[in-house]
């Protein structure tokens, strides 16, 4: 089995292992890192936490697991207050997330909904305004993916799910949330690498990237000077439960980067501290590349 230690090494890789979609963290071996952050040497230590965010109240969505349970922790190390919101099947991911925010002395509300329904969405924003009070940050997080070579391939219906899951609700729930938001307010989109790569086996997740980094452009500049504002994050390989759910064998033997490894959740996370806080205030319809090291324009 593997372990903890070393996952922020060079040449760390994760085994081979393989779950049902969704994935769960609960299972992942070794558990994809939260709250902490590499050394020079290649061990690890807390995330030095500012009281950037305090005070505020965020929406993350897909924040049971990966990237999103490690913004919520963070969020709430830096003051913040969170409401998450995932699938149904992920209860058990959601309460280790809210044990988790909760030990950093944070609030953390959640709601279990299929955000492919418009309507649901409607209710997650309601849900946490009456929750929480308001709402000063949006990330649109949560993403489907399953690998498939070839276009020929590639079932129509598996492309209109990915589109319904990864984009659509993006529209939905910044539509729904900017009504509520004031100047200072922020929306942080997650995109990805492969929206610049054009990875071939990720054809439909691909294209919905893109989508995001369009959207993420094109909504900043609606409302940039309402003193709201939107960018993205476009993470590389990344150790998520995504991984073991939906990677193939050959695919999970090359996961890695540039920096000789895959990049942990805290990793992407702290990108996600800083677009929310005033530290980036400047930073409007733009994109961070957290990628481990791989060289993309735009």
């Amino acid at each position: 089995m593997s372990s903890s230690k070393g996952q922020f090494e060079h040449g760390h890789q994760p085994e081979v292992q393989h779950q049902k979609v969704p994935g769960w963290q609960t299972v992942m071996d070794p558990p994809p890192q939260v709250d902490h952050l590499p050394t020079a040497d290649g061990g690890r230590e807390l995330y030095k936490a500012a009281g950037k965010l305090k005070g505020k109240k965020a929406v993350i969505t897909g924040g049971d697991s990966g990237i999103g349970r490690s913004i919520a922790v963070l969020y709430a190390m830096e003051g913040a207050d969170s409401f998450i919101a995932y699938l149904p099947e992920e209860e058990d991911d959601a309460k280790e997330t809210v044990r988790l925010v909760e030990e950093k002395g944070a609030k953390c509300y959640t709601y279990a909904t299929d955000l492919k329904d418009r309507e649901n969405c409607k209710k997650v924003v309601e849900e946490a305004v009456k929750q929480m009070g308001g709402i000063d940050i949006l990330v649109n997080n949560h993403a489907y993916q399953m690998m498939v070579e070839d276009i020929k391939d590639l079932d129509e219906d598996q492309w209109v799910h990915t589109f319904n899951t990864n984009i659509h609700p993006f529209f939905y729930l910044s539509k729904y949330t900017l009504p509520h938001m004031k100047k200072g307010s922020t929306i942080i989109n997650n995109a990805s690498i492969n929206a610049y790569i054009g990875r071939p086996d990720l054809l439909d997740y691909t294209s919905t990237k893109g989508a995001i980094i369009s959207f993420t452009r094109g909504l900043s500049n609606q409302y940039v000077n309402k003193g709201i504002r939107v960018n993205a994050v476009a993470p590389g390989p990344v150790w998520t439960p995504l991984i073991p759910a939906t990677m193939n064998d050959e695919a999970m033997k090359q996961f890695t980067a540039p920096i000789g490894r895959p990049s942990q959740p805290s990793e992407i996370a702290t990108c996600f501290v800083f677009l929310a806080s005033n530290d980036s205030s400047s930073i409007c319809g733009q994109t961070l590349h957290p990628n481990g090291g791989t060289i993309v324009s735009g």
